[in-house]
């Protein structure tokens, strides 16, 4: 490329990709898939009991995320969970198959976006490497979004904070990232629908920043729509190929 901006990073949820059912539903449906995981391989757990620890305690997890900027995963959450009910020592790969039932729950409402595929081809076919930058507690989880929805074609990479330990915006999750490019930071763009991990942390890492709007009224960016500013700001992924030819 001859253009200031060489290559790209791509956000997953609510970016390149939505979700189409209502939350709570989908969630309390999901951990009784995981309790009945655990409880076919015999583990004596109490229905109620164990569904209102573990939400609470992922719950809990996510506010605490969002302020210090790392990531335990959900599978070290479900370990302490079900030490909190004296179970311990469960095998790493019981813990991975549980939490796959409960994500192939919430995996059948996650919808790649109408302009995802055209768009990034579009790209690609223009010579802008590409990758993938998610925060997410699961990194199994997010591959399996990113082959479902046909999205690993494009990438040269695809990042999660459940992978590295750390979180959008904390600079270091770029800088894994750009390490698999020789790119500086200023020839990369980061593409994302939220202020604060996605455009604040592109402009900590030294990014170009576009911010995707058309699913980001959330209160999260309301709270930052005044201090925290992108260098553009698009409403939909079909505008990006345009926006970055006007940058020569």
């Amino acid at each position: 490329m001859t253009g200031p901006i060489k290559a790209l990073l791509f956000d997953l949820g609510n970016t390149l990709m939505h979700f189409d059912g209502e939350w709570p539903e989908v969630m309390a449906r999901a951990d009784k898939s995981l309790l009945k995981d655990l409880q076919d391989r015999g583990f004596d757990l109490d229905e109620s009991a164990f569904l209102e620890t573990f939400r609470t305690r992922l719950n809990a997890y996510y506010e605490e995320r969002e302020n210090e900027f790392i990531e335990y995963t959900t599978g070290y959450l479900l370990g302490n969970v079900l030490g909190e009910f004296g179970i311990f020592n469960v095998e790493p790969q019981v813990i991975d198959d549980a939490l796959e039932s409960l994500y192939a729950v919430t995996q059948q409402h996650w919808i790649v976006e109408d302009d995802a595929l055209s768009t990034l081809q579009a790209l690609k076919t223009a010579g802008y490497p590409i990758g993938y930058v998610s925060n997410a507690s699961n990194d199994a989880d997010v591959q399996k979004h990113v082959d479902s929805g046909d999205l690993r074609q494009y990438a040269d990479f695809v990042l999660s904070s459940a992978a590295c330990g750390v979180r959008k915006p904390n600079p270091r999750i770029f800088e894994i990232a750009l390490a698999n490019w020789e790119f500086k930071p200023q020839e990369v763009a980061m593409i994302g629908d939220t202020l604060g991990a996605d455009i604040l942390g592109a402009r900590n890492a030294g990014l170009y920043s576009i911010w995707i709007t058309r699913r980001a009224d959330s209160p999260g960016n309301r709270d930052h729509a005044d201090t925290i500013h992108p260098n553009a700001q698009l409403a939909t992924l079909a505008e990006i190929p345009v926006h970055l030819a006007s940058l020569y």
